[in-house]
């Protein structure tokens, strides 16, 4: 699984980083990046639970 995350949706609010900051960070804000890509499968549940709480809808899963 790879993941992106689109800079245009993402306001930043923190909360992918919260679920899995091994993946996500806000370290360079305004908006999340992508720290493992692809994701190792400990993570890809994780991910996919961030996916669903992002009020952007700004995370995108691309499987592979």
């Amino acid at each position: 699984m790879r993941v992106k995350v689109d800079p245009d949706l993402c306001l930043g609010c923190g909360i992918c980083e919260g679920i899995v900051p091994e993946v996500f960070s806000m370290a360079n804000e305004p908006y999340a990046e992508v720290l493992l890509d692809p994701v190792p499968e400990e993570y890809q549940d994780a991910v996919r639970e961030a996916v669903e709480e992002c009020p952007e809808e700004a995370i995108i899963i691309i499987e592979e």
